[in-house]
């Protein structure tokens, strides 16, 4: 017996988001004076939407995450171990604040560390393109000392090489609600070839202009 996956028409679409905007208004019953105000701002700008194609909606990065487009993001909130925000923090900035060997992964778009609560927990986020398992293999492969370096000052990380890396993430990693990409049609390595093509091209154009 096949099953038919209903597609939804444009008039039950929208009818679908005029609920959702009632239900969300019906939640700022109790806002406060200028939450209500920048709701009905806002309210107009999506309702003006509605007759237009919708955004794109984030979907699953894979075993953890979302994903806008083809790039992924990683949001982990991790305790950290005795002494371990001391360690990393000095490693930061010996560095700059810059750990520039990210570029060795090459589905990394940006990667952030922020201490949290007086030094015992941590923020690390990162966008990357794709799959989330591709990725952590990335890191396996690519700069597994440097994240052993950064990680062993999390509480209980088993190492980047151990069989129960990822399930440690998994466990802290929080998946984001929503997010905001500039371009999530484009990949690190699209991005780059880009920039590539824009550079001889503005040679080449400052070459005959000579």
């Amino acid at each position: 017996m096949t099953t038919q996956t209903q597609v939804k028409t444009g008039a039950e679409e929208v009818t679908e988001a005029q609920q959702k905007i009632q239900q969300f208004r019906d939640l700022f019953a109790d806002a406060p004076e200028l939450g209500k105000k920048a709701l009905e701002n806002v309210l107009r700008e999506i309702k003006a939407q509605l007759s237009e194609t919708p955004p794109p909606a984030i979907e699953s990065a894979g075993r953890v995450g979302a994903r806008l487009g083809k790039v992924s993001e990683l949001t982990i909130i991790v305790p950290l171990a005795p002494g371990g925000a001391k360690r990393l923090r000095a490693f930061l900035r010996l560095l700059g604040g810059n750990l520039n060997k990210g570029d060795l992964v090459g589905s990394l778009h940006d990667m952030r560390f922020v201490f949290l609560d007086n030094d015992t927990r941590m923020l690390f986020a990162t966008s990357f393109d794709g799959d989330w398992d591709a990725y952590i293999d990335d890191f396996v492969t690519q700069i597994p000392d440097y994240l052993d370096i950064i990680d062993s000052a999390w509480d209980g990380w088993p190492g980047i090489r151990s069989p129960h890396a990822k399930d440690y993430l998994v466990k802290h990693q929080i998946t984001a609600e929503g997010w905001y990409v500039a371009h999530p049609d484009l990949t690190v390595a699209e991005i780059h070839r880009l920039k590539r093509i824009g550079k001889a091209v503005d040679e080449f154009l400052d070459k005959i202009s000579a």
